[in-house]
């Protein structure tokens, strides 16, 4: 068995970043940008005022109370044509362009208006109230960068910067097969040995969390014609990931499609729990990745290993994902020769956040998976450790 670091350190050596596309920035959300973006425009492209009130000259509202004639207004969206001279105010509104002469803002709030005239009770500081041009930023600047992974404040940002298309990352395509005379889609006819597949659903939600684009090949029935059927349409994927048919007696079986003799097979067994009869290869020249068959098994190797194969073809920092340290809850035994990943709640007291191991850490209980609000991570080897020692765990994010 090799380890959790050696194993991932493999897989994403065998997979490149996907190729750069066009798409219109109402589908940029989650992709992850080629080329920087520079501003197509000057935000804000004028002096504007920030608030509802008066432009004014400053000079003219230094000492208060002061009435002064109002001569126009500036909504947003409009311009005042004429020019603000002494005495003179103009009505002006949030995103106004403060007109010619002005240089200030009283907000309305300061001021009591009649008759065409406005009194300025509160002598505002010169400059109030007014965003200069290029206060956000100047035509030309690049304010995005290559290998930004765009969210709703990035998209939001090349929309105001005027830029209607952006260069990403392509989705990586992947691939997913479930193998298994047992399985039968969720809502089809089910005998009482047979159980309904959900890893592939579960594994196609999280490659799209994760960037990714989730194909469905369908379920392989355990013979090699179908297994090398199904897998046959995964040419053009830019990973096949297998779901069962990796463990002990089925091994040859997912085998047979990597090549004679196995010749596609770069490992096989990890030392982790759960998950350790993990594969990886290739089929038909496409990166394989083999998931074990037990739900929470395939669920974990794919936080483990999938998701961060997704962040690598992307273009992303694909290291583990992001740990911290949290206390215990209760006592654990001292661990054997695999990394052990423990679902646990996560319980608050005074003192912080503590983590509950689950009773049970059957592979093959989805409940306790989903109940979970992280995962504990035991090194090989590790000693027995007591309630209230510190211990490593992963949350589960965009999972």
């Amino acid at each position: 068995m090799i380890s959790v670091e050696e194993a991932r350190r493999r897989i994403l050596a065998a997979l490149n970043p996907t190729a750069s596309e066009i798409v219109a920035i109402a589908d940029a959300d989650g992709r992850v940008l080629t080329e920087d973006v520079a501003a197509r425009r000057t935000q804000p492209p004028a002096d504007m005022s920030a608030m509802d009130g008066y432009a004014v000259r400053a000079a003219d509202v230094a000492t208060v109370p002061v009435t002064l004639d109002v001569i126009g207004a500036a909504p947003a969206g409009a311009v005042f044509t004429g020019r603000v001279g002494p005495g003179q105010a103009v009505r002006i509104f949030t995103g106004g362009v403060l007109p010619a002469g002005a240089d200030t803002i009283v907000i309305q709030e300061d001021t009591e208006a009649a008759d065409g005239r406005v009194t300025v009770r509160e002598a505002p500081k010169a400059g109030a109230f007014v965003r200069r041009a290029g206060l956000d930023f100047a035509a030309g600047e690049v304010r995005l960068r290559t290998g930004t992974r765009l969210d709703a404040r990035a998209v939001g940002l090349a929309a105001a910067m005027n830029v209607p298309w952006l260069a990403v990352r392509r989705k990586p395509r992947v691939a997913l097969i479930a193998t298994g005379d047992e399985l039968v889609r969720p809502g089809e006819p089910i005998g009482e040995s047979q159980i309904v597949a959900s890893n592939t659903l579960a594994l196609a939600a999280l490659v799209r969390a994760a960037g990714g684009e989730a194909i469905d090949l369908g379920i392989a029935r355990d013979n090699e014609a179908s297994l090398r059927q199904v897998a046959e349409g995964a040419r053009g994927a830019d990973l096949v990931v297998t779901l069962g048919g990796a463990s002990v007696g089925e091994h040859d079986l997912v085998r047979s499609v990597l090549g004679d003799d196995g010749r596609g097979l770069d490992f096989w067994k990890v030392a982790m729990r759960p998950g350790k009869p993990l594969m990886f290869g290739s089929v038909n020249g496409v990166p394989l990745l083999g998931l074990p068959g037990n739900p929470v098994s395939s669920i974990v190797c794919g936080l483990i290993y999938l998701r961060p194969a997704i962040a690598h073809m992307l273009g992303l920092a694909a290291g583990a994902d992001e740990e911290e340290t949290v206390r215990l809850a209760r006592d654990l035994p001292e661990n054997d020769r695999r990394q052990d990943y423990l679902r646990a709640t996560l319980h608050h007291d005074g003192d912080g956040p503590l983590a509950e191991p689950a009773a049970k850490q059957d592979s093959s209980m989805l409940s306790t998976l989903a109940e979970a609000d992280c995962l504990i991570v035991r090194a090989p080897h590790a000693p027995a450790a007591s309630a209230g020692e510190r211990v490593r765990i992963l949350r589960f994010r965009g999972a």
